[in-house]
């Protein structure tokens, strides 16, 4: 008799199975929901703008059998805007679809060359600037390559990022080449030259020396341009003094050669050069070289 039972069980149980299978296999997609997980600050994607896109690529599932309905298809479409970072689709209950939604967090802000602007996340993917959207990042300007990406300088923003001295001081970051980023201090009147993107912590470092030691000594005008690129010496190129206006022009007049002083990291004391570099390497090492950009008056993030 229990054999019996537990046989009737078993079939109750298989015919249970496929009636649900075949149930579900005719229930239709009632409606979809969209949630967009991360709008704490700003909201640039919406439920609209995502049925759109579904629509336009054949994938709007209301009305279609939920057997049917690809969720893998949906989350590499959707997935594919530059717009958002992650996308879930997941088959409900009672016909409904739910899509969960990441937007794409910036952590950089580029200009490069011309008019040409976009956000970068931490993962290298990039989004185009717009005049509806607004995030406080970073701003890197220079001319960026498949080789060499904006987010070769991820590293050192988030450095900066996560030094509270270095984070108000840092206005903005300017790549010339690979071998020479500058930043635009807070600090009115020069700018620095990191060098290449390595070794930046320990050159932010002498930064630092070079400002608590040298600077206030010296005078916050007294150089247009720091150099920290080079190991163990900070290099400072003093502003170009004023020429005094004469009635005949004389370009050897015109300007005068930059004064440079050194400080060896450790060393509180400056060392003047001589008047003039005499070789192209003490050439390169007085901040000729360098063709930094010209300083910029203090401003904040928003260009």
């Amino acid at each position: 008799m229990k054999i019996v039972i537990l046989v009737l069980l078993v079939g109750l149980l298989a015919a249970g199975i496929v009636w649900a299978r075949a149930r579900a296999g005719r229930v239709l997609c009632q409606r979809v929901d969209v949630q967009i997980v991360n709008t704490d600050s700003t909201q640039f994607v919406t439920e609209e703008g995502l049925m759109t896109k579904l629509s336009d690529d054949g994938l709007n599932p209301v009305g279609k059998p939920m057997s049917k309905i690809d969720a893998s298809r949906i989350e590499k479409v959707l997935g594919g805007s530059e717009y958002l970072e992650r996308v879930e689709c997941v088959k409900g209950r009672d016909g409904v679809l739910v899509i969960r939604a990441s937007q794409l967090v910036p952590v950089l802000r580029v200009f490069d060359g011309g008019n040409e602007s976009y956000y970068v996340n931490a993962a290298g993917k990039t989004m185009t600037a717009t005049s509806t959207f607004y995030a406080d990042v970073p701003v890197v300007q220079g001319h960026f390559t498949a080789a060499y990406p904006a987010t070769r300088l991820l590293p050192m923003v988030n450095y900066v990022e996560h030094d509270t001295l270095l984070r108000s001081l840092v206005s903005m970051y300017t790549v010339r080449d690979s071998n020479n980023i500058f930043i635009t201090p807070t600090i009115v009147g020069h700018v620095v030259n990191m060098g290449p993107v390595d070794g930046y912590a320990a050159k932010f470092e002498k930064l630092k020396l070079f400002y608590r030691e040298v600077m206030p000594a010296k005078g916050w005008e007294t150089y247009d341009t720091i150099s920290v690129k080079w190991s163990h010496q900070v290099v400072a190129t003093k502003r170009k003094k004023a020429v005094r206006q004469v009635m005949e022009y004389n370009p050897n007049e015109d300007e005068l050669p930059p004064d440079m002083e050194t400080m060896a990291v450790g060393d509180t004391t400056t060392k003047p050069a001589k008047d003039e570099p005499k070789s192209k390497k003490d050439e390169k090492k007085a901040g000729k070289g360098d063709n930094a950009p010209e300083p910029q008056p203090k401003k904040g993030r928003k260009p």
